[in-house]
């Protein structure tokens, strides 16, 4: 089964808080949510203008919002980028504290990625420090029984070849694969095929469209775009996600999907109305 909900990130650009996102949710009877987390404070989000969750904050407190909207928490965004040296000193401690919060929150999944690339060392330097970093995430992700996704955002996690060399490295339960529409097509990969050569790891996905104008200025020269600027539906991704999600009914995955455009009402209410058409 394929259950619909939405990121949290999608009121980011709009200054919108947390709650405004739930609300929305609520709104559109959405399944889930998902949302990412600050590892700090963050005074834009205390005051309200910001969609993401502070680890210091009272992870119970979060879990009783979303069960009095009857809303699940899909998965939580801990995503500093992990690969390299930068990953090794802030992005495993970054999941690490994440994979805690999401424990309290009885959430299941905890979503990390890279950024830019690491031109300090080679790829092959870049893959072996991976791997080391998420050996570390990988103790707590086993202790505390909190699958890491990994999700196509950047230069490594957007090469197949990578990402089947970390995978089959590990070829573990808890190292698994977020999937994201957006992003694997402004990399220039084909998503239908980016998503079968990942399909035994997935468990959960992005689902962005791309605008024709945004893909026309960055397709193949980006590796990540935050969100839809237009609903999902109505950009020139839009038949790649029906394939992407006719392909995941065909080999009957069961998992949760996020919808990441923008928080507006009319593009919520639009993409919703897509993509419960091919769900």
């Amino acid at each position: 089964m394929i259950n619909l909900g939405m990121h949290t990130d999608n009121w980011r650009s709009l200054s919108g808080s947390f709650m405004t996102a739930v609300e929305s949710a609520v709104k559109h009877k959405l399944d889930h949510i998902e949302f990412g987390v600050i590892d700090g404070q963050y005074f834009i989000q205390a005051m309200g203008y910001e969609p993401g969750i502070s680890l210091k904050e009272n992870p119970l407190e979060i879990r009783k919002i979303c069960e009095n909207n009857n809303l699940r928490i899909s998965q939580i965004d801990g995503s500093y980028p992990i690969m390299g040296f930068n990953g090794a000193v802030f992005g495993v401690q970054y999941v690490q504290q994440s994979i805690r919060f999401a424990s309290d929150l009885g959430c299941p999944k905890v979503d990390t990625t890279d950024s830019g690339k690491v031109y300090d060392i080679s790829r092959e330097e870049v893959l072996k420090q991976t791997i080391r970093n998420y050996e570390e995430c990988l103790k707590w992700a086993e202790d505390y029984k909190i699958i890491i996704n990994v999700e196509p955002h950047g230069p490594y996690t957007g090469d197949i070849d990578f990402m089947q060399k970390l995978f089959s490295h590990f070829e573990s339960e808890y190292l698994r694969f977020n999937m994201d529409t957006g992003n694997t097509f402004i990399q220039g990969n084909d998503p239908l095929e980016f998503l079968k050569a990942m399909r035994k790891y997935v468990t959960h996905s992005h689902i962005k469209d791309v605008s024709r104008e945004l893909a026309a200025a960055l397709r193949g020269e980006e590796t990540g775009i935050a969100a839809s600027e237009v609903a999902i539906g109505e950009g020139v991704n839009a038949d790649n996600i029906k394939k992407c999600i006719e392909y995941l009914k065909e080999t009957d995955w069961d998992g949760d999907i996020s919808i990441e455009c923008s928080g507006l009402d009319d593009k919520i209410a639009s993409s919703v109305k897509f993509l419960r058409g091919i769900i």
